[in-house]
């Protein structure tokens, strides 16, 4: 019979709360909510603790992948045979180029057309390069304050004179009581960067220092192995070149370099200094272990922050293994650093550290005078981390400054803008320049700074300056009591190419000028080795 149509269903009975879940968690319910008070304790007490990313053995470094590599006509460092580099650049591209760095201080990448030794290469990405060296492009003081990169700050100490030949950026006025002196010479020995930073000028392409990409545009394109060009800026930088040469003659990393006759848009013509940049490449090929390249930045400090990688993901810059690699390796020495009395960081150094290599690292920063090194302003190191020792090394970087200060500088003597003051030095200089800091933090890119916890605690070390000293003296019978120095000269003297803006003559009075720099450097070392 069937039913009658307005029967209403009776709703089905709703389940228990405790029966909507599974017999198994009924049944062993209370394991379940010991291991939720487990969990969410765990969560409390680890909610700070960074997770460390650990570096085997087995960690292996790809290779660069270069698939276009061009031949070009001749060895771009070939010192036997004249070079010639041209840009192309259109107006519009140059003015972005300049004006985003006038703005902000931004690189920006632009696209030009480079010539090397006859070899026409479209879509070459284009950027300035520098920090120091760009003062004079924004007609500010320096990097850094209010506005960015060139607003605010570099003043050397109230009372203290400047090196002969250094011209003061424009805008820039000394403090009271500092005199400059009269005629002062582009930038020292060798016409060095001093000189470079005041002559810099957005209405002469030629005089901005540039980074060229020859990858950026195209991926896997290089130009003889490298994928980028650094051109300096200067003529004939003397003291930059001899500064490579003397480090790559001490058995320490450098870069190669070579000198070109350089011009932009068809201007008249001046002569440059050509630097290997660091690449993956490079960096992959710069040991005969595996290891992880790291570039310090301008406003890096090499100091313990936190275990977060991201705190120094602005400060250390890794060069090769990007994707794999990570900043590990400087993270746990600094913390260990931190923590290290002077007594437990002299023992135990070597295992975190190359000692050997970094004791001759700095040696040789000291016997070339180098004023911008690792704890300089400008902050000019790579770091170096052997994955097979497990242990960190410094590389030099951006030698512009180099050979061109005090030539009398002993060998404990604090030597740089930002490293402190000559033994002996007249307290009338006024106290050495201090770090200082950008506005809105700590590390920022401003004014006259400094300062390298690794390098000032290695040398105040009884036990490590030791190792400096025997490094020292090893490297200054390399460089200078043999007589390489000398040879090397000589050797610039008769490969350095004149052009529209280099005479003859000029160049010679540069070399004239490094000989006597030389020659005084000798003097003083072997006189300071004879007490």
């Amino acid at each position: 019979m069937a039913e009658p149509d307005n029967i209403t269903p009776q709703p089905v009975p709703r389940k228990r709360l405790r029966h909507r879940l599974p017999r198994s968690w009924r049944q062993h319910w209370k394991l379940v909510a010991l291991l939720g008070v487990f969990s969410l304790a765990l969560l409390v007490t680890l909610k700070d603790v960074g997770i460390k990313p650990y570096i085997t053995g087995d960690v292996e470094i790809a290779a660069a992948d270069i698939t276009e590599d061009l031949a070009g006509t001749v060895d771009l460092f070939d010192t036997s045979v004249d070079h010639e580099v041209s840009i192309d650049i259109t107006d519009v591209e140059y003015d972005d180029m300049v004006d985003s760095y006038q703005k902000d201080g931004e690189k920006k990448w632009v696209t030009a057309t480079v010539t090397i030794d006859g070899t026409v290469i479209n879509d070459v990405a284009v950027r300035l390069k520098g920090n120091s060296t760009l003062m004079g492009l924004r007609g500010t003081s320096g990097a850094g304050g209010e506005g960015g990169p060139g607003r605010g700050g570099m003043m050397p100490p109230e009372g203290m004179e400047p090196p002969e030949g250094m011209e003061m950026p424009e805008g820039m006025e000394p403090p009271e009581g500092m005199e400059m002196p009269e005629g002062g010479m582009a930038g020292g020995p060798g016409g060095g960067a001093m000189g470079a930073m005041s002559q810099v000028s957005a209405d002469d392409p030629t005089s901005l220092p540039l980074l060229l990409s020859f990858d950026e545009n195209v991926e896997g394109r290089a130009y003889q192995g490298m994928t980028e060009i650094s051109v300096r800026p200067g003529s004939p930088v003397i003291n930059e070149a001899m500064a490579l040469s003397l480090t790559k003659a001490a058995d320490l990393p450098t870069q190669d370099y070579g000198y070109a006759v350089y011009s932009v848009n068809g201007s008249d013509t001046t002569t440059r200094l050509l630097l290997a940049h660091p690449d993956e490449n490079m960096a992959n090929n710069l040991f005969d272990s595996p290891g992880y390249l790291y570039k310090a930045d301008a406003s890096s400090q090499l100091a313990y922050v936190d275990a977060d990688q991201s705190s120094y993901s602005d400060q250390f810059k890794q060069i090769n293994a990007s994707d794999d690699g990570t900043l590990q390796p400087i993270i746990d020495f600094l913390k260990w650093m931190d923590g290290a009395d002077d007594e437990e960081f002299a023992a135990d150094l070597d295992e975190w550290v190359d000692v050997d290599s970094l004791a001759s690292y700095l040696a040789m920063q000291n016997l070339i005078v180098n004023s911008d090194d690792m704890s300089g302003p400008g902050q000019n190191y790579y770091l170096w981390y052997d994955l097979d020792s497990e242990k960190l090394s410094v590389i030099s970087w951006d030698l512009n400054l180099a050979m061109q200060g005090d030539a009398t500088l002993g060998p404990d003597d604090e030597n740089g803008m930002g490293g402190g003051m000559r033994a002996g030095m007249d307290a009338g200089m006024g106290a050495a320049p201090e770090r200082t800091q950008q506005a809105g933090g700590a590390g920022g890119a401003g004014g006259i700074r400094g300062g390298n916890a690794l390098k000032e605690r290695f040398l105040a070390s009884e036990d490590l300056k030791t190792v400096y000293t025997e490094a020292y003296w090893e490297l200054f019978d390399k460089v200078y009591a043999d007589g390489t120095a000398a040879d090397t000269l000589d050797g610039l003297a008769e490969t350095v190419p004149t052009s529209d803006s280099l005479s003859a003559e000029d160049l010679g009075t540069a070399i004239d000028t490094m000989s006597d720099w030389v020659d005084q450097r000798t003097s003083t070392l072997e006189k300071a080795r004879k007490e």
